[in-house]
């Protein structure tokens, strides 16, 4: 039977659904490239998360028909490679976007309700921040969000209908109808936004253009009450100069799911800064999220061995040529 390598953990039902459809999955010892490149050979397809799959590793399966990357994010992924390879990568843009918004919505409230500063009080005995502390209701600010695609919309969505935030969006390539649709204002620039917004939640793939969007000269024209929020890529937010305002009282508070080295290293400038509410990138780490992403890993890569063309393909182009 082929066989499908599983280079880090994902839901058994995603290993059920290969199993079903005839592909047998091999479970990677460890997920670090020069293990991967040592026990993929023989394998005809590939699921991978935040470990992505480098050209080492693809040369080492010369079998190898199909990856597919567990999540929204492929800058782990060597797809110049794999293009020249003639081997289509699949990816699930939708699976865990509910999953996200949510977490970006929490992490709003922890900011804007002093969430952690209130558990520590509580278990240090000290009720004082009762008092002291100065938080806000979120009803009637503005929800800045920068980029609006599936989860930069549910975002707002819930933002909106939950809280009755207003919701104004950076995002060049959205149609105004969309934003018509949405209930939602257009920034005509990222500086209008940062300028306008009391939350800005960043929902903007990695690329050359976003990396360090989030900078100090961004970090100086937000308003000194606004929280930022970051479950998309961590590379977005120049997080020295993040932890710089914070430790200035320049901005009111900041969460970060992601972070541009994970694990987050010790010197990480986020990890002492005060009035931040860190998590280990665990927007899409729910039972539904996981389960569903599994899934579409899992159909789309039963789809490229039976010949279907599989509905999310990273690199289109690739299909026709692809290596059979």
């Amino acid at each position: 039977m082929p066989e499908c390598f599983i280079v880090q953990p994902i839901h058994p039902a995603g290993l059920d659904r290969l199993r079903e459809g005839g592909v047998t999955p091999r479970i990677a010892s460890a997920h670090d490239m020069a293990t991967v490149a040592k026990e993929i050979a023989g394998c005809v397809a590939v699921v991978t998360r935040n470990a992505g799959l480098d050209a080492a590793a693809m040369d080492a399966a010369p079998d190898l028909k199909v990856i597919a990357n567990h999540g929204v994010g492929t800058n782990k992924l060597d797809l110049k490679h794999a293009a020249a390879l003639d081997i289509p990568t699949v990816f699930t843009p939708t699976a865990n976007a509910r999953s996200v918004a949510e977490h970006a919505i929490a992490l709003m409230l922890a900011l804007a309700r002093r969430v952690i500063a209130a558990d520590a009080a509580v278990r240090g005995c000290d009720w004082q921040l009762r008092y002291d502390a100065r938080m806000t209701e979120l009803h009637g600010k503005t929800m800045g969000l920068a980029g609006f695609g599936t989860i930069g919309r549910m975002t707002g969505a819930i933002a909106r209908h939950g809280f009755g935030m207003n919701l104004l969006v950076f995002s060049p390539a959205t149609p105004d109808a969309a934003l018509a649709e949405a209930g939602a204002v257009r920034a005509p620039t990222l500086e209008a936004l940062l300028a306008e917004s009391d939350v800005v939640s960043l929902h903007r793939p990695l690329r050359p253009d976003t990396r360090n969007m989030i900078d100090a000269a961004a970090l100086v024209r937000m308003k000194p009450t606004a929280f930022l929020v970051n479950t998309a890529r961590g590379e977005l937010v120049d997080t020295a100069a993040l932890a710089a305002a914070l430790h200035e009282g320049r901005i009111a508070g900041a969460a970060q799911d992601v972070f541009k080295v994970e694990p987050a290293p010790a010197d990480e400038p986020l990890l002492r800064a005060p009035n931040s509410v860190l998590a280990p990138h665990i927007g899409g780490v729910t039972e539904e999220a996981m389960r569903e992403t599994a899934l579409q890993c899992a159909d789309q890569i039963l789809d490229v061995l039976a010949g279907r063309r599989p509905p999310h393909l990273v690199q289109p182009e690739i299909w026709e040529r692809r290596r059979r």
